[in-house]
């Protein structure tokens, strides 16, 4: 049965999916090439997903490449934060209300994220994905965006010819050669970073209106799924206790950012997990009389935060650019405003980057005995 590897968006929270796919590479047998057959990212996470595709080599050797990109990040390999930089593309989004509210020549935003371009340019051999395509390596590779002009969430997909495109409510599989680009929109954060062109169209981040994030690893033959998210557990309890003012414009917008970015894969698996369990309550000839003979059971293996990242990021404000953290004092981007989530997902910072990917290391080491299971090693 075809595994595939579920990427989630969220950010400089990525560096806990490299965390997670480093275990699994010490896991796995050394000389295990590509465990997924279909491979599947959206925003950050479709940056992992090509990094960790668009490379030769064992998956031992392709994981320690992508862990140095990460240990080494810093914010002006993603971004430009620089006083000047930010104050020019704030001067054009204003002059864009005196325009119909769209700005004349490139879209705006608040950060120029051309950096993160140079960088992805020289990490991902955009060749070696056909080469792998057409080696029965790698079945197929997808990368989620939003559409600015229709609204659906487009998977760009990028497979062996037996993939065929696929249309389903508010959301589409559009067959490409996955290039740069593809990325560049998959991670354009609607606001923080601009939106881009592909064809005649527009996109931007891939997690917005990606009502079924599992859809696109089904719908290209995966009957496995390993998801690693960047939410918080879904069993810590909620901190209850009564807020000492109203919400800040950064707690507002941090609860956008999880609606988009986590809420969607967590119902998606609970869906799953639902339909599972009803499928495994009838045997072959119930579901034919149901109708539903070719409904079958799909195992799926997660794995998420042991911690709370919002918290996490509150100590690490402190780092990021002068013009950033200005910024985001200045919205309630920390844990007195309430909305440290809001800059968490722009943290990409060495510190705060690499104690994620130990924490992602570690939660997967203790789920070893789950994650062998489910390669069957």
């Amino acid at each position: 049965m075809p595994t595939a590897l579920i990427l989630s968006g969220g950010g400089a929270r990525g560096a806990y999916q490299v965390g997670v796919l480093k275990a699994l590479a010490e896991l796995l047998p050394r000389d295990t090439y590509n465990p997924f057959p279909v491979i599947c990212g959206t925003s950050t996470g479709g940056i992992n997903a090509l990094a960790l595709a668009g490379r030769p080599g064992h998956f031992r050797l392709r994981m320690r490449k992508l862990e140095y990109i990460w240990r080494s990040i810093s914010p002006d390999k993603v971004y430009r934060a620089d006083a000047l930089g930010v104050l020019k593309n704030t001067i054009k989004v204003m002059v864009s209300f005196f325009h119909s509210g769209y700005p004349f020549g490139c879209p705006v935003a608040l950060f120029d994220n051309s950096p993160l371009k140079e960088l992805l340019e020289k990490t991902v051999r955009f060749r070696h994905i056909d080469e792998a395509i057409a080696s029965g390596e790698l079945h197929a590779l997808c990368i989620t965006c939003m559409s600015y002009t229709t609204g659906q969430s487009v998977a760009f997909f990028q497979g062996s010819d037996r993939h065929k495109p696929w249309e389903r409510s508010r959301r589409i599989g559009v067959r490409t050669g996955l290039t740069v680009e593809h990325l560049m929109a998959s991670s354009a954060i609607p606001a923080l970073f601009p939106a881009k062109q592909i064809g005649d169209h527009y996109y931007g981040d891939g997690a917005i209106r990606q009502l079924k994030p599992l859809s696109s690893a089904l719908q290209l033959g995966a009957r496995k799924l390993f998801v690693v998210g960047v939410s918080d557990n879904p069993r810590h309890k909620p901190d209850m206790t009564k807020p000492d003012h109203p919400p800040s414009i950064a707690q507002i917008v941090s609860h956008m950012f999880n609606s988009a970015f986590i809420d969607a894969m967590e119902a998606d698996l609970e869906t799953l997990h639902s339909i599972n369990r009803l499928v495994k309550e009838f045997d072959i000839e119930e579901r034919r009389e149901l109708g539903i003979s070719d409904m079958q059971p799909i195992e799926a293996l997660s794995v998420s935060p042991s911690q709370p990242i919002d918290v996490m990021a509150t100590e690490y404000l402190d780092n990021l650019p002068t013009s950033l953290k200005l910024f985001m004092r200045a919205i309630g981007a920390t844990a007195q405003g309430g909305g440290a989530s809001t800059a968490s997902f722009l943290l990409f910072e060495k510190e705060f980057c690499t104690r994620l990917l130990n924490m992602g290391y570690r939660d997967a080491m203790e789920q070893e005995k789950e994650i062998r299971e489910f390669f069957e090693c």
